[in-house]
């Protein structure tokens, strides 16, 4: 890996925040998600897709590194929107596309086209791609059972 100084570590970081916050706030726009939540969905996009990268950075099991993030970006959008009073799938959504596995998937099919060994490599690029997206779809599974299984016990100690 190549090393870099903390200027140019920081400018980095900057930029992936920059890029990420922009992706999720025009993909909130195309779903026409309320203008009073886009600041805070691409705040848990940047966050998910930081803290995947810099996971990336410095792990050596990506499917461990996707769960994580996916299970923040899963967390912080349902804090935000107990906070906001909002469906949770107006922060879940958008903050989980910077973590969607979709060069896995072109990768699949240009090996496909383009391979002539039987696609062995469009195999393997396609459970790599079932796992990412499985990785993130365990941690939106796990985050929501809690979720409903704390309020329903603090729904049930009210009473």
């Amino acid at each position: 890996k190549i090393l870099f100084n903390q200027e140019e570590l920081f400018l980095m970081i900057l930029v992936h925040a920059i890029r990420s916050y922009c992706a999720v706030i025009a993909f909130c726009i195309i779903l026409c998600v309320p203008k009073k939540y886009l600041n805070l969905s691409g705040i848990v996009g940047a966050v998910g897709w930081l803290l995947y990268k810099w996971m990336t950075d410095h792990s050596f099991n990506e499917m461990l590194d996707m769960f994580l993030a996916a299970l923040v970006v899963s967390v912080m959008s349902h804090i935000f929107a107990r906070w906001k009073k909002a469906p949770v799938t107006l922060f879940l959504i958008p903050g989980l596309l910077p973590l969607v596995p979709g060069i896995g998937m072109y990768r699949m099919v240009y090996c496909f086209l383009l391979e002539d060994n039987g696609g062995s490599m469009a195999s393997y690029y396609f459970v790599y791609t079932l796992q990412m997206a499985g990785m993130i779809a365990i941690a939106i599974f796990i985050t929501d059972t809690f979720f409903k299984a704390f309020f329903r016990l603090k729904n049930a100690a009210a009473k």
